[in-house]
């Protein structure tokens, strides 16, 4: 995932996954046999009662080179979002726009997001069962446009122990006040669905992960990516 000499754009909103994310990779830049730089950066999204001054404070007691993006999007999504309906989408795309041409602008040429195992197994449901998708998000992804490399140090590691250690070094966690916290949202139900699996049949989680890295074409039904056509 990292190179030497690459200038990685960690990002943070202020939960535990990103918080966990930034003390690896520092933890990392002192060990490694490479040498890489780390520039923390942060989307204010303008959403309100948003502690402005929390991740300033805390990057600084870190002595780490960050950056503040102040734009107003919570005003924009909700504008365009009728009411009762999710907002992830839109703010989704928003925020990854806005990221991506800051780390193109600043040559930052790796982008480090605090995606976990969890996040990629709920992914490939909400694909399935919403978009007639086999597909989840990749530890390593090269963007549409080819300017931006997304990778996701997390990728193999377990909500649960993420968690964990944010409560044991008590992270100053920012709620989300926009997406987070709505009702209704499909994450959820698919969250709810793998913890009583995992409650029930322990080692399914993992096992649903582990297939996701032992995938045959030929034992699917898309042509695009076997040619069934030719036997």
């Amino acid at each position: 995932m990292i190179k030497d000499q690459d200038r990685i754009m960690v990002c943070l909103s202020g939960g535990k996954d990103s918080y966990t994310l930034l003390e690896i990779l520092m933890a990392l830049q002192k060990r490694a046999p490479i040498q890489f730089e780390l520039v923390a950066v942060n989307l204010d999204q303008k959403q309100p009662g948003f502690p402005e001054h929390v991740l300033p404070e805390y990057l600084a007691s870190l002595g780490i080179e960050y950056h503040i993006i102040e734009q107003d999007t919570y005003s924009i999504v909700q504008e365009k979002i009728d009411p009762g309906k999710t907002m992830c989408s839109l703010c989704s795309r928003m925020r990854r726009g806005i990221l991506y041409n800051f780390a193109h602008k600043h040559g930052l040429n790796k982008i480090a997001l605090g995606h976990h195992r969890d996040d990629l197994i709920e992914t490939l449901f909400l694909n399935m069962f919403n978009g007639g998708k086999l597909k989840a998000m990749p530890p390593k992804l090269k963007s549409d446009d080819g300017r931006n490399t997304v990778i996701r140090p997390l990728a193999y590691c377990k909500e649960a122990d993420i968690e964990a250690y944010a409560n044991y070094v008590e992270y100053p966690i920012i709620p989300c006040s926009l997406c987070g916290s709505q009702d209704g949202l499909q994450r959820q139900h698919i969250k709810k669905m793998l913890q009583e699996w995992n409650r029930t049949h322990p080692g399914r989680v993992e096992t649903i992960f582990r297939s996701m890295q032992n995938i045959e074409p030929s034992q699917l039904a898309d042509r695009k990516l076997f040619n069934f056509s030719a036997f």
